[in-house]
């Protein structure tokens, strides 16, 4: 209620100060020549939560800035009549282009199953692995972030270094009372930078400490990090199929979209020329029949 009050002296006061001598219409904030701002589009504008004086803040920055888009567009559109043929062009260039990819999408959607199988993303990598070179350095894996003051930190010591079952399993319990973090990537690659994003280390040369590193412990003022390195692929190797395999997958959907629309688009124009709907000039289909 007090947010409400609030507009409505302000927009008492924007009234006033309005030197126009047009009266403004009820639910109009204010014009420019004879575009209009309502107080329904100036209370969408405004962010929820902001106490009285902010909100009046916000509201004043939004009008005054309509106010001078509105005048600016006006001054352009004057000062580019010159233009206007190219300007409109563009328009409807750019308009016939939304109304293609909305009917593109709409055809995708409805006719066309994006799901590829298992056996065509390994069939295309097993054909193609020379495509998938690495551009990172992976590594399985994993890593823990503890307090500094929680218990049994020499128990932690010993089972992050180990991958065998118990070992997993302490690391697991123990986890869910004390880590702050408890990332498990045995089974998956990762991305190793992202790792060490976690970690307050600065590595200048991530090929030589992978080489020499497989268990980090690093802490500071609040935590401890453990990083066990299971496995390391390196910058320039070809990346696992399981590793490429969304990369696969999200090539071979566009394939799929490009080969439909293509084969739509030849369909159109197939049809079209069947239907005598397309009128080529006589020089274009004399050079049409030497070509074919």
């Amino acid at each position: 209620m007090k947010r409400i009050f609030l507009l409505t002296i302000l927009f008492l006061i924007i009234f006033a100060c309005n030197d126009s001598t047009q009266p403004l219409k009820t639910n109009v904030v204010a014009t420019v020549q004879d575009q209009s701002l309502t107080k329904d589009e100036v209370e969408l504008s405004i962010p929820k939560g902001l106490s009285g004086v902010d909100s009046i803040a916000a509201v004043d920055n939004f009008v005054k800035n309509w106010i001078v888009e509105q005048l600016l567009y006006d001054v352009a559109k004057r000062n580019t009549t010159s233009q206007q043929k190219e300007i409109n062009q563009l328009v409807e260039n750019y308009k016939k282009s939304l109304i293609l990819n909305l009917y593109q999408e709409m055809l995708i959607n409805e006719r066309l199953s994006p799901e590829i199988t298992d056996l065509e993303t390994r069939t295309f990598y097993d054909e193609n692995k020379e495509r998938f070179k690495l551009d990172k350095n992976i590594i399985k894996g994993l890593f823990l972030k503890i307090p500094i003051d929680a218990p049994n930190l020499n128990q932690i010591r010993e089972w992050y270094k180990s991958t065998n079952e118990r070992s997993l399993e302490n690391i697991e319990k123990y986890s869910i009372q004390n880590a702050s973090v408890y990332d498990y990537f045995y089974d998956k690659w990762v991305d190793f930078d992202e790792v060490m994003d976690k970690i307050p280390i600065h590595v200048s040369d991530p090929i030589s400490f992978l080489k020499e590193k497989k268990n980090i412990e690093i802490s500071d003022s609040s935590f401890v990090y453990f990083l066990n390195i299971k496995e390391t692929l390196l910058i320039g190797n070809v990346a696992p199929y399981e590793f490429a395999e969304p990369t696969i997958r999200e090539l071979l959907i566009n394939q799929k979209r490009l080969k439909f629309i293509k084969s739509i688009e030849e369909d159109l124009y197939n049809d079209a020329l069947r239907k005598g709907v397309i009128q080529y000039s006589p020089d274009i289909a004399v050079a049409e029949k030497k070509l074919n």
